[in-house]
């Protein structure tokens, strides 16, 4: 079977007019029904995927004949769930297996939850395969309600969140009435069995054993034979991460010759205060830094760090949450600007108020950050940080927060030209008023902003579709102040055909002829 993208290659030019004719705002329904019923292939994939669509549509797409076309449905990230939700019975695997992948996001944002009744139903029908991607689409409710849910198929499911759940939940997992689930419960409270993790880890490098080194309850033999005879280079630097690793074995790794092993020790929360001393004074800078935002560190500790030789080490302990707002002053330290300042998932315990008060009252542009990528930063932070001298704490407020403000949006976009800078443009306020006013700008990205705005002059349009750059030339195919005559010609261009159709100025007689000629033309 053919990918979404071979789909697409190998369709014609008049396939791709009929697909751009799927995505224009102005096409009734009864131009989609038409299309969905008669267009080719690479048309409903379109129109079914990319776009979210009216009810009397959805229902004719449920019914459609052709599995492939229901399957572009069961991914859209447009259409409400509850729309999707209804292929939940389909009757081919290859609908279902793609209702329970979901809509493809870009981490860390999820699609929109599927109901719950419509979850519950794939848990309790779907073939396993088909289930590894359905926890994106769970509801936070749904997700914490699973083990102790009325089905005993829903509550085995709840028992891979072993190492998320309570002791109460564990322990009534393992003593349900049902043996599947008993069974899967007792399958993962094995990893916490020190004895069972020393019999089953394997004697070769492999992912078990990164696993189990990593993860899993370890025995004081097990640690003896990592230390004494590993199986590979990297065993010690795993076990010094795990949370199990007893106390002694702890003291004996700070003193490893191997830095990246006192690296991991330095960040272990257990670490006793003359370990800790040691590994403030280490040699490597990369230990010196880790250990730098240990929440127990000392006085002396900290003052020795804050005048570390290492510009790096300095800058961990700055922010070091026992330091006073006067004594973070005093330590030099540069922020660095080359950063990703992206999106930050949403969930998760949420954090003290006031310590996010505090960050974002700080004078030290980490700490702001930290407090700008919340996403439930009330209203007078926001507007505090949406004005703030430091590049990173605006554009992450902008990246993270619902309620960021047009102009901040609009600013961060301009300004910054890292990794997600195009999410900008997706957040609900990104403003579309006044944007004609880039039409001219050096930067290809700033110049498209112009096709957003509806009052771009039809000159202006006219001449970006010319642009040297070819995503400015497709955004304003479909701007609806292009010229008549110059739409037209962009109907026969192989290039911008696509973009072209799916203009809402598109004329009624050209949509028509579109349609009738199954998007060979002419018009």
């Amino acid at each position: 079977m053919r990918t979404p993208g071979q789909i697409w290659e190998e369709a014609d030019l008049p396939a791709r007019r009929l697909a751009g004719l799927a995505l224009n705002p102005s096409a009734a329904p009864e131009v989609l029904l038409r299309l969905l019923a008669e267009g080719p292939l690479a048309a409903r994939m379109v129109l079914c995927r990319d776009r979210d669509l009216p009810d009397a549509v959805v229902g004719a797409v449920i019914e459609h004949p052709d599995p492939r076309t229901r399957g572009f449905f069961a991914v859209n990230p447009h259409v409400d769930p509850a729309q999707r939700a209804r292929l939940v019975d389909d009757p081919e695997w290859f609908v279902r297996g793609h209702l329970a992948e979901g809509p493809r996001v870009t981490e860390p944002d999820r699609p929109r939850p599927l109901p719950d009744a419509t979850v519950v139903r794939m848990l309790t029908t779907y073939e396993a395969e088909h289930l590894w991607s359905l926890y994106r689409q769970m509801s936070p409710e749904l997700t914490r309600s699973l083990p102790a849910h009325p089905d005993p198929e829903v509550r085995r499911h709840g028992v891979f969140r072993w190492s998320g759940l309570s002791g109460d939940e564990r322990a009534a997992l393992l003593a349900d009435p049902d043996e599947r689930v008993r069974d899967a419960a007792r399958s993962c409270a094995c990893y916490d069995d020190p004895a069972w993790v020393e019999s089953e880890l394997p004697e070769r490098p492999c992912h078990s054993r990164t696993h189990l080194l990593l993860h899993s309850a370890l025995s004081r033999a097990l640690v003896q034979r990592v230390l004494v005879a590993p199986a590979h280079e990297d065993d010690r630097r795993m076990i010094a991460r795990n949370p199990t690793l007893p106390p002694d074995a702890v003291v004996l790794l700070a003193a490893d010759p191997d830095p990246k092993v006192r690296e991991r020790i330095a960040g272990r929360a257990d670490l006793r205060p003359a370990e800790r001393r040691a590994l403030v004074a280490d040699p490597h800078p990369d230990v010196r830094r880790t250990v730098a935002r240990h929440p127990g560190l000392d006085a002396d500790e900290r003052r020795t760090l804050a005048t570390d030789p290492d510009p790096r080490v300095r800058l961990a302990v700055s922010v070091h949450p026992a330091f006073s707002e006067e004594e973070r002053v005093r330590i030099d330290y540069a922020v660095p600007m080359d950063c990703r300042f992206g999106a930050h998932g949403a969930g998760g315990t949420p954090r003290d108020p006031g310590a996010v008060r505090r960050d974002a009252l700080s004078g030290h542009p980490l700490l702001r950050r930290q407090a700008a990528g919340e996403h439930t930063l009330p209203a007078d932070l926001v507007a505090r940080l949406a004005e703030d001298d430091d590049l990173g704490v605006r554009v992450l407020l902008a990246q993270n927060h619902p309620d960021a403000p047009a102009a901040l949006l609009l600013r961060s976009f301009l300004e910054y030209t890292g990794p997600e800078r195009a999410r900008l443009t997706t957040r609900p306020n990104f403003p579309r008023a006044g944007l004609a006013a880039h039409a001219g700008h050096a930067d290809p990205q700033v110049r498209a902003l112009a096709a957003r705005d509806p009052q771009t002059p039809p000159a202006t349009v006219e001449r970006l579709t010319r642009d040297p750059d070819p995503q400015v030339r497709s955004a304003f195919a479909r701007h609806p102040n292009l010229p008549q005559a110059r739409l037209a010609e962009l109907l026969a261009d192989a290039e911008l055909a696509h973009p072209a159709a799916a203009n809402p100025a598109l004329a009624p007689a050209t949509r028509d002829r579109l349609l009738a000629t199954q998007g060979r033309g002419p018009w």
